[in-house]
């Protein structure tokens, strides 16, 4: 096996200079770094990760925390473009990702000792419910931890700006004349807590009185759940002229509610949804919606993460904010 030994007594440099180039150390002639990897490369070297362990005292290995009720798992497009830009961007710093879970075998773990066993460096949580125990354990542990949508004290954390979305939305249906705006709602976590009070502060300042009949509890995600609500809501003697609904999938259960019917979007009532899935693009009309910015999301708290393994002592542990945009489309009709 090549050692980097064998690749100074080639490259005639001390083990000091190669170790430096193959670890992507910045303080080293760009092109003495590239002279150096391209003969280890011709060489055959490959790293090896118990050593470079006992070197730097770091697996270089992220952890990932990733809970979904809804079982739609990475085929949900919005985690799922997270969690590619995580990996993606762990990659670029030169680490690796490994999920955390409950299971070990036939051997049940908890996130902490998982993370522990797996030897991570740290850990991005995302989509967990956050109140559980066992991920307050991890987050007050040891091991730094990055949050998505979700703020600890002291603790890390990248959000997208849910306030600033639900504003976006209820000024733009304010703009084409709608007054009668019903809002289903996702999951009692803190991004459902901030949308809602971000709706019924814009609606306030846009001097519209909120209808308590308008507001219905539903799922993230699951479209069935955002269907009966569509059909409560469809029901009532004053209907809505318009629905938000918490995701786009929820959307897409409304829809099929509402032409259940015999109504049309938008000309019989108007829908908006929240994330701004590749598939809110494809549709026709193009569904009205808020486009999350998941990928920066993603690189963000990466980013941020490996600050903190890397530089613990300077890096301060804040809130991310990521801003994303609404996508107008065609789901929305003005009132005149």
């Amino acid at each position: 096996m090549v050692k980097i030994k064998d690749i100074a007594e080639r490259c005639g440099l001390s083990i000091a200079s190669v170790s430096k180039a193959l670890h992507g150390e910045s303080d080293l002639n760009p092109k003495t770094a590239e002279y150096i990897r391209s003969v280890a490369r011709e060489m055959g070297y490959v790293p090896n990760a118990s050593a470079r362990l006992l070197k730097t005292k770091r697996s270089y290995n992220v952890g990932v925390l990733f809970v979904d009720e809804t079982s739609s798992g990475l085929e949900h497009e919005y985690f799922s473009s997270i969690l590619n830009s995580i990996k993606n961007e762990s990659e670029k710093h030169g680490y690796d990702i490994t999920f955390i879970s409950h299971h070990f075998g036939k051997n049940y773990l908890t996130f902490y000792e998982h993370a522990k066993y797996r030897n991570v460096d740290g850990v991005i949580i995302a989509s967990v419910d956050f109140k559980d125990p066992e991920v307050i354990q991890l987050v007050e542990s040891e091991i730094p931890t990055v949050t998505i949508d979700y703020e600890f004290n002291d603790v890390a954390s990248v959000v997208s700006d849910n306030v600033q979305g639900v504003r976006d939305i209820v000024n733009f249906l304010v703009e084409m004349g709608h007054t009668k705006i019903a809002f289903i709602t996702g999951d009692d976590t803190s991004v459902t807590q901030k949308r809602v009070a971000s709706f019924y502060k814009t609606c306030g300042e846009n001097k519209i009185s909120v209808n308590d009949e308008y507001i219905k509890k539903g799922r993230y995600h699951i479209p069935k759940v955002s269907g009966e609500a569509t059909r409560e809501l469809l029901a009532l003697d004053e209907k809505p002229t318009v629905i938000m609904y918490p995701d786009d999938y929820s959307l897409l259960g409304g829809i099929t509610e509402i032409e259940k019917h015999g109504l049309k979007v938008p000309e019989d009532i108007s829908v908006v949804g929240y994330d701004g899935i590749k598939l809110s693009r494809l549709l026709r009309p193009i569904v009205t919606t808020y486009v999350q910015n998941s990928t920066e999301i993603g690189i963000q708290a990466t980013k941020k993460l490996i600050d903190l393994i890397e530089n613990p002592r300077t890096t301060i542990a804040d809130r991310t904010l990521v801003i994303g945009g609404l996508q107008q489309g065609e789901t929305v009709r003005k009132i005149k």
